[in-house]
């Protein structure tokens, strides 16, 4: 009941401080403050905000739990990260700013034609509705442990998952209704410095559980067997360039093809400082996801060192560990603070991305001439709109979640952005102009075949599929979107 009452007091802190901070951001609100901040952020602020919401709460929770399985061999993948905030960086930023898109699917409509745009826009939505879902979800669910008392019917009950679910989101909505992206730069800057103070502060109570200085709690990650980074067997998921090459796409999909991501880089002043920011922020991501890691690598030796057997699931090592006080009562504070700060900096950045997508991709809410108030009410509508579609998604990924959300979130992303993968790289490398009523075609049988292909490779060839399926979700695009295409007599718009 103490851990409990602890918990509340810290959320309601939180979020006081987190309503706070957005009613004095959003006192002018309009669309333009909403879409794009009036597109006078600076650099700093939006590089800094993003490393919460890049982090969220699932990398918080799962990635500590990952090292039992995998080792570190996801700094592998954290290594080709780097590489893609480059090519985003240099590539698709310059391509956004000269169009001046809010939208960045809107390139899509230049490029190949209104249809593509739709399809383009609709697989975004999708995308993100199913990876966003999984991310709160595991959120939702470490904040049911610690709410409900232990052991109750309430801690396993669907009802009480859907009233802590629909108490988050309508925070979140509340935050984000008036100044959309405005707000989310300033708030993100906040939840990211909560949630770094939180892992350092995990790390310190962990070591100093285990009794070690920190030069002797290096010495015990570096020796563990967990510490293991590089896999040369490639044969293995996990394989050096499997997982190096599959981290490079995955920051251009997960980033530079992503409205929740690029909108905020939109904001900012020029080109260059989007660029500078892009460069920081993708620096920040290998040392980060080593904390996250090595947390993990302490808190089974602190397992190890008290006879404790660590949860099958490694989503569950840290929650259980702080539930059943292993770290002492205190604890809880910075893990709240940690999850909830991950959760929200994600989900804001999502629901804003997703109204803002809807509104100029699917319903092209600035091309139909309404008035300033009209439009704004539309807006407002479709945000709300969008909470109860990621409401239902969440609900969705509760009944067929996986053990390791981190896992699902990248298979998801294999399929949902791969066409857009595949979109972008053909319009970019080429010249030839497909079919435009053939494209919804192209891009929906791409992912089907690679359903098909990672259901068949393992019983057939001995090979499994790791997240390499998204660049072969991206190659059946462009192969598909060649074959239905001719090249174009005149300059290709929007290239």
């Amino acid at each position: 009941m103490h851990q409990t009452l602890l918990l509340l007091a810290t959320l309601a802190v939180y979020f006081a401080l987190l309503l706070w901070l957005s009613g004095r951001t959003a006192r002018r609100a309009d669309n333009d403050t909403f879409f794009r901040a009036g597109r006078r952020s600076p650099w700093w602020m939006v590089g800094f905000g993003m490393i919460g919401a890049s982090i969220s709460g699932v990398s918080f929770v799962s990635v500590p739990g990952w090292v039992a399985t995998t080792g570190m061999t996801y700094l592998q993948m954290c290594a080709g990260f780097f590489f893609g905030y480059i090519a985003v960086a240099f590539v698709l930023l310059p391509l956004y700013y000269r169009l001046r898109l809010t939208s960045i699917y809107t390139y899509l409509e230049g490029r190949f034609g209104a249809r593509t745009h739709r399809v383009g826009a609709l697989f975004f939505v999708l995308g993100k509705l199913a990876a966003g879902g999984a991310r709160l979800y595991l959120a939702c669910l470490v904040l049911q442990q610690f709410v409900c008392v232990p052991g109750s019917a309430a801690a396993q009950s669907p009802l009480a998952f859907l009233a802590i679910a629909l108490v988050v989101l309508a925070l979140i909505w509340a935050y984000t209704r008036r100044g959309g992206i405005f707000t989310l730069v300033r708030t993100d800057m906040f939840q990211t410095a909560c949630l770094l103070l939180a892992l350092v502060a995990l790390l310190a109570i962990t070591v100093s559980g285990l009794g070690l200085t920190p030069a002797e709690a290096v010495r015990t990650v570096a020796d563990s067997p967990m510490s293991r980074v590089f896999e040369w067997d490639p044969g293995s998921p996990q394989a050096f360039w499997r997982q190096f090459s599959s981290g490079i796409f995955v920051v251009v999909v997960m980033t530079g093809l992503d409205q929740s991501m690029m909108q905020k880089n939109l904001t900012c002043k020029s080109l260059r400082e989007a660029q500078r920011n892009m460069c920081a922020y993708g620096a920040c991501f290998l040392p980060l996801n080593l904390l996250l890691l090595s947390l993990g690598v302490l808190l089974h030796a602190l397992c190890a060192a008290r006879g404790i057997t660590p949860p099958a699931a490694g989503d569950a090592l840290l929650p259980t560990l702080v539930a059943d006080g292993v770290l002492g009562p205190l604890v809880v504070i910075p893990f709240t603070v940690g999850v909830v700060a991950a959760a929200f900096a994600s989900t804001d950045s999502t629901l804003t991305a997703l109204t803002t997508s809807c509104c100029i991709d699917l319903l092209r809410l600035e091309d139909r001439g309404l008035s300033p108030r009209r439009a704004a009410r539309l807006r407002r509508r479709v945000h709300v709109c969008v909470v109860a579609a990621f409401l239902a998604s969440l609900f969705l990924f509760r009944a067929a979640g996986g053990p390791n959300v981190i896992n699902t979130i990248y298979v998801l992303v294999s399929y949902t952005y791969g066409p857009l993968l595949g979109l972008y790289a053909f319009g970019l490398a080429t010249r030839r102009r497909p079919a435009d009523r053939l494209v919804p075609w192209i891009v929906v049988a791409s992912p089907v075949v690679c359903g098909m292909l990672d259901f068949a490779a393992p019983r057939l060839w001995g090979y499994t599929f790791g997240y390499e399926l998204l660049m072969l979700n991206g190659l059946l695009t462009m192969t598909g979107l060649w074959l239905i295409s001719r090249r174009a007599q005149a300059p290709v718009a929007a290239a």
